[in-house]
């Protein structure tokens, strides 16, 4: 081989490792970072903000700790502030259609949840076990009702009373995520869950009816 033969290949030696090693750099790259994502909370609410594919987007999700999933509402804007105050706008548009649209209970008082509602606070309500059940087995006696007895013996409680305050919470607990006024202090709790068959809401030994709504909920996410 030639003195120039042998320069020209070392030549194009040097320019191949020189291709290799830009092509490995290449692959260990690290890629682009992610526009940052905002997180912030409207309500019972988790929102999150930034800029997805040249928009300024805001979502809304359920606020952990809970069992739901999926997205609640979205919005986009010119800016990252505009899309979020736009979520907020739907949010409580969403709300307001919901409240206004209640069913009023007689027998209760109150301003009775659509299943919908019923169903997006039994995802994100951290209930007992004790509770899920007493809720399942009243679900399923329908426009019959349970006796208090039958109510405590679907959880496991020897005492109608513990079962029963078990029960209240559970009920408080759903109507405070729901906003429900149950028109007394403490909160009646039984009142979100439903009412004594045809009987004075105090008469304890009246069977207790789920409202219809709180029911269907129940039979699709229990």
């Amino acid at each position: 081989m030639t003195r120039q033969s042998a320069t020209t290949q070392a030549t194009a030696d040097r320019d191949h490792f020189k291709s290799a090693s830009a092509a490995r750099k290449g692959a260990g790259a690290k890629p682009a970072a992610s526009p940052p994502v905002q997180m912030g909370e409207h309500g019972r609410y988790l929102v999150k903000s930034g800029k997805l594919a040249g928009t300024f987007v805001a979502r809304a999700f359920p606020k952990p700790p809970t069992l739901a999933r999926g997205l609640i509402a979205e919005a986009s804007g010119e800016t990252e502030q505009a899309a979020i105050e736009a979520l907020h706008a739907l949010i409580d548009a969403r709300e307001s259609r919901r409240t206004e649209s209640r069913r009023h209970d007689p027998r209760t008082g109150i301003a009775v949840p659509s299943t919908e509602e019923y169903a997006e606070a039994l995802g994100q309500i951290a209930l007992t076990r004790p509770q899920r059940a007493m809720l399942v087995a009243l679900s399923l006696a329908g426009d019959e009702g349970l006796g208090d007895a039958r109510i405590s013996h679907a959880a496991g409680y020897k005492s109608d009373a513990s079962a029963a305050r078990a029960l209240a919470t559970a009920g408080r607990a759903i109507a405070e995520f729901l906003g429900v006024k149950t028109g007394s202090t403490p909160p009646d709790g039984t009142a979100c869950l439903g009412a004594r068959n045809d009987a004075p809401q105090d008469d304890k030994t009246a069977p207790l009816t789920l409202h219809p709504e709180l029911r269907d909920a129940i039979r699709d996410t229990l």
